[in-house]
């Protein structure tokens, strides 16, 4: 068992250590202040963190909010001075163990460990002499193709939140496969069979929010010419997933509060409520918790989505992954465009390997069709993928995109361009340049037409 104590104050943290040791617990670490424990345990694979939350600079609650969604399988419980019950709730939410007082009695404070290590066995679906291996990926998350032990964790930990039928809010930056990990938690859940609605939140007018979201009768407003059954209903007896859920305007959160609380709601027109059955899952890759800070965001709501939370970690902190997804985008665009491309030349995979992949996934995946149409013999070569080097060897921050490619520079570009419904903003993160580049470029494009 691998513990770190983290307290601003040295008597506690060579007293909890001395405790530790004396109950046969060799492995102990400490840790002094709340930044640099963040990168500790992000970088460590800690069993269990003894957390202060009264410390300078950043507190206990930053540190639990910056490194559990990373860490799911590390366990925290909470070591404070201040019996404070919303600040204990609070820390239960963000996926604290335990929440103990101090001056803490050393049989409680053992027990609590214990009983941590083996929750974390649980959920990681290992006894408690197992390790912290990671398991093999569960069917129902078999989309999510990976061989990082980081993301092997999450699906672990997902697996077991799916069977609560609790809501589930995964984030990630755009392009890390938050839908994939939704559907999965939808196929582990208590109800597979039943549907999957998937809503992207900002496409929805406000002013047509109640309306897609509950429903009308026929005649309930102008142009209503028939009923209309609203997500909700549609996902009744099965999932719910709202995409991009940070942009839902403030205004009509409250809305969405009460359906959650009530499980019930008015279609518009109708006399009588609805009451459905409806595991939800959402999705964003903005900061809820800064939006929340910023009046943007209402924080019931947050604590309504948030009874588990999954970090996806980018594809720049999955470079072993690359190979493996490479080779499944190649296989489906062969087949797509009727190709037969064996596979990347050694210096082609070696250029995907030391890209930095703002788009994520998404951008990958962009690269190897591209590539795939391109390509004009047995392997894809460092020209089709548009990666030019810089003196010392490395990919060049300016050339991460498809937009290189000399010759093909306008065929790239517009490829991508329509790709993405002619999109300027979508088609310069997947080609990895700003929009004012993406402009420059299509500016000589017409030029030279």
């Amino acid at each position: 068992m691998k513990i770190l104590i983290v307290d601003d104050e040295e008597m506690s943290l060579s007293s909890v250590k001395r405790i530790l040791k004396w109950h046969g617990l060799k492995t102990v670490e400490i840790c002094d202040n709340g930044k640099e424990a963040i990168q500790r345990i992000r970088q460590d694979n800690f069993d269990i963190v003894l957390l202060d939350l009264l410390m300078p600079e950043v507190d206990g609650m930053q540190v639990l909010e910056s490194t559990k969604p990373f860490c799911p399988q590390t366990e925290f419980i909470i070591l404070t001075a201040v019996d404070d019950i919303p600040t204990t709730v609070r820390a239960m939410r963000q996926g604290a163990y335990d929440y103990l007082v101090k001056p803490v009695d050393n049989e409680l404070l053992f027990l609590s460990i214990e009983r941590a290590y083996e929750r974390k066995g649980l959920l990681a679906g290992l006894s408690i002499h197992a390790g912290c291996e990671a398991v093999d990926i569960p069917p129902s998350f078999a989309d999510t193709l990976t061989q990082s032990t980081q993301m092997k964790a999450l699906i672990s930990y997902a697996q077991v939140m799916a069977r609560s039928g609790n809501p589930v809010l995964i984030t990630g930056e755009s392009g890390t496969g938050k839908e994939l990990m939704a559907r999965g938690i939808h196929r582990a859940g208590p109800a597979p069979a039943g549907p999957f609605v998937a809503v992207n939140v900002s496409a929805i007018p406000a002013t047509m929010f109640e309306s897609q979201f509950f429903g009308h009768t026929k005649g309930a407003f102008t142009g209503a010419d028939g009923s209309h059954a609203g997500f909700f209903e549609q996902a009744d007896g099965g999932t719910l997933f709202l995409d991009e859920i940070g942009e839902l305007p403030i205004g009509l959160q409250s809305k969405l509060l009460r359906v959650l609380e009530d499980k019930t709601f008015t279609p518009l027109g109708a006399s009588r409520p609805v009451c459905v059955d409806v595991r939800l899952v959402s999705a964003t890759n903005t900061d809820l918790d800064r939006a929340c800070q910023e009046g943007r965001f209402r924080i019931d709501l947050l604590y309504r989505l948030k009874s588990a939370h999954i970090c996806l970690p980018p594809l720049r902190e999955r470079k072993g992954d690359i190979a493996l997804l490479t080779a499944h985008f190649l296989k489906n665009a062969c087949v797509r465009h009727q190709k037969n491309i064996s596979g990347f030349s050694p210096e082609a995979m070696n250029q995907l390997t030391r890209r930095d992949y703002p788009g994520n996934i998404r951008e990958l995946a962009q690269i190897v069709e591209n590539a795939v149409l391109l390509a004009d013999g047995p392997l894809i070569t460092p020209a089709h993928l548009g990666v030019n080097e810089s003196p010392n060897g490395q990919v060049s921050a300016s050339s991460r995109s498809l937009c290189t490619l000399k010759e093909n520079d306008a065929a790239h570009v517009m490829f991508v361009l329509n790709a993405t419904g002619g999109s300027r903003r979508e088609t310069a993160g997947i080609l990895g340049i700003t929009l004012r580049q993406l402009q420059r470029k299509l500016a000589g494009t017409k030029g030279a037409s």
